[in-house]
């Protein structure tokens, strides 16, 4: 059933807006008219936009960019992860489904949400199941998602994996939000140094430089050296920016293909400081989506087919795509991981102790609430690291401007004695 998206006038004749499923445009013009309103515009939302997220990109989201079309609305994570909650506590208070994506479009404020709200609900009132709905979305559901909600259908238990959903997503949020208040003030530090030291040396060097430039006696070299780059700066500042935002949207653009993201995935495995960083990560991202998967009543085999996307990077998911292989011909999924360098040993422990008990689920989630603390942990001390390394590369430029700039006073003032 359609959905279209209506401005219309209440009886106090204040303009309103909503979103109402119907029909047609006609059967819509008569529900809008039946709630009291007058309809002004109705158009329907199918063929106007789609959605995406806005946001981090969370395993159990989806994070891709939305194509071109007139306009694009975004639906923050969080408010997925808040509809997921309120959804699955409506369906344990036993709410069927249909009416309880109706309430949530009720109180819903964001028209774009509601609007996808609205689309979910007319899928289930056709009959579709609420997977087959939500894989109609694919830039707001992703598979681990949508797979846990099919498995959520078929064993009954849409609420508890709904649930279950909400909570991960919700926890990975929150990781992901302190990583990144803990790479700002780096990162902040880092663009307003660099800003400082090219506005010192493109516009104020070059006033108290000058002095030197008539000077028969050889200039010392960090006085050459600045006033070198003080007048290449000055004189190719534009070429330079260009260079630079042509270098960062070439290297973008190659990252973006196979071959680069491939190197670049071998490369983040083999940095000193990062690589025990990018190896916890993809651990935790595997340990949580595959125990989410079959905490759901998906397959093994089916489970690593869409944990193999969640780990974000090239390599470690084509061992994880190996493991389905070798669980095919009844090889262990410990046995086939034991010796990576890429897994850690505790987790391939873990997963072999849930095997042979017939917990793997509850193993692999213990592992990755260990990973995410972890995690969190060596971030935090790696950004206390960077902070005074930062302080001492700004206090060393700015030391070796003061040497070439005093330097050739120094030597004059010796001169005049």
């Amino acid at each position: 059933m359609p959905v279209y998206e209506y401005t219309a006038l209440d009886a106090r004749g204040k303009q309103v807006q909503g979103i109402v499923d119907a029909d047609s445009p006609g059967a819509a013009r008569q529900k809008i008219r039946s709630q009291g309103k007058y309809p002004v515009t109705i158009e329907e939302t199918a063929t106007r936009a789609h959605f995406s997220i806005r946001g981090l990109s969370l395993p159990f989201s989806g994070a891709s960019w939305a194509g071109s079309t007139s306009w694009t609305s975004w639906i923050r994570v969080q408010d997925i992860h808040l509809i997921t909650r309120q959804l699955a506590t409506l369906l344990a208070a036993g709410i069927p489904l249909a009416p309880a994506l109706g309430a949530l479009i009720e109180q819903g404020e964001q028209r774009s949400l509601k609007t996808v709200l609205a689309q979910l609900r007319a899928a289930v009132h056709e009959g579709q199941s609420f997977s087959s709905a939500l894989s109609a979305h694919p830039r707001l559901f992703s598979p681990i998602y949508i797979n846990m909600v099919r498995a959520g259908e078929a064993s009954g238990t849409l609420h508890l994996v709904l649930e279950q959903l909400a909570e991960f997503g919700e926890r990975q949020q929150a990781l992901q939000a302190r990583i990144r208040g803990a790479m700002l003030y780096p990162v902040f530090m880092a663009l307003v140094g660099v800003a400082v030291l090219a506005f010192l040396i493109t516009f104020i060097l070059p006033s108290i430089t000058s002095v030197f430039a008539g000077s028969e006696k050889a200039l010392p070299l960090p006085t050459t050296l600045l006033m070198g780059l003080s007048g290449l700066l000055r004189a190719y500042r534009l070429p330079l920016l260009l260079l630079i935002f042509a270098l960062i949207a070439g290297l973008r653009h190659f990252l973006h293909t196979p071959q680069g993201e491939e190197r670049w995935h071998k490369v983040q495995l083999s940095l000193p400081l990062f690589k025990g960083l990018i190896r916890k990560q993809a651990a935790a991202r595997f340990a949580r989506g595959l125990a989410g998967l079959l905490h759901s009543g998906v397959p093994l085999v089916d489970a690593l087919a869409i944990v193999e996307n969640l780990v974000g990077n090239v390599h470690i998911a084509r061992l994880v795509a190996d493991a389905r292989v070798e669980l095919e011909k009844g090889r262990s999924l410990a046995a086939h991981f034991r010796g990576n360098p890429y897994f850690p040993p505790m987790l391939v422990q873990m997963m072999a102790v849930g095997e042979q008990s017939g917990e793997l689920d509850t193993m692999l989630a213990r592992a990755a609430d260990s990973y995410e603390r972890e995690l969190e942990t060596k971030i935090m001390a790696l950004t206390s690291m960077i902070e005074p390394l930062m302080i001492l590369l700004m206090g060393a430029a700015v030391a070796f401007i003061v040497v070439a700039v005093l330097l050739p006073i120094f030597e004059m003032n010796q001169l005049i004695r």
